[in-house]
């Protein structure tokens, strides 16, 4: 797990809220205080779906939001001219990526060994910060996966020029 601040907070924002950087990941939760505080829970809820509208929209597997079919919302919510006093998401990585990631970096974890691969942003007091984990299904002492994600995030950063400092 690592802890980074994201320093220029007028292009974080932009790229997060205007842009699809941030849209395949899966929207766990969004909590944004402004006048008021608004939670979005980005799970499913099935009984508005008919099987054939999750086929199409290809969310079958999924029981979370890609942050796409949210971005708006939160767009909406963040906009104006006076910004929120904090906000946290918590975004969780899709059941293809977690295949691709684990495959990409070589981890002899397996699917059902995790439960997911997160990062968090949170905005409070003026600092904008995003941490990253792994939820573990089974006891494992091996951090190597974890030690990966880190550099995948932060590589994910760099590639679309999102600045930030280790904390």
């Amino acid at each position: 797990m690592i802890a980074l601040q994201l320093t220029d907070l007028k292009n974080f924002m932009n790229t997060f809220l205007k842009t699809d950087t941030f849209d395949h990941f899966l929207l766990q939760e969004a909590v944004i205080t402004g006048a008021a505080t608004y939670i979005i829970d980005g799970h499913i809820t099935k009984e508005f779906y008919t099987e054939n509208e999750l086929e199409e929209l290809q969310l079958n597997g999924y029981s979370m939001l890609p942050f796409s079919m949210l971005r708006g919302n939160c767009f909406d919510l963040i906009k104006g001219k006076k910004a929120p006093s904090a906000f946290r998401f918590v975004f969780c990585l899709s059941p293809e990526n977690l295949r691709k990631t684990l495959a990409a970096v070589g981890s002899n974890y397996t699917e059902s060994d995790l439960s997911g691969i997160f990062f968090n942003l949170k905005f409070q007091n003026q600092i904008l910060t995003l941490t990253t984990g792994i939820s573990y299904r089974i006891f494992s002492t091996d951090k190597s996966l974890d030690a990966e994600w880190d550099k995948l995030m932060k590589r994910f950063l760099n590639q679309h020029q999102i600045s930030f400092e280790e904390l």
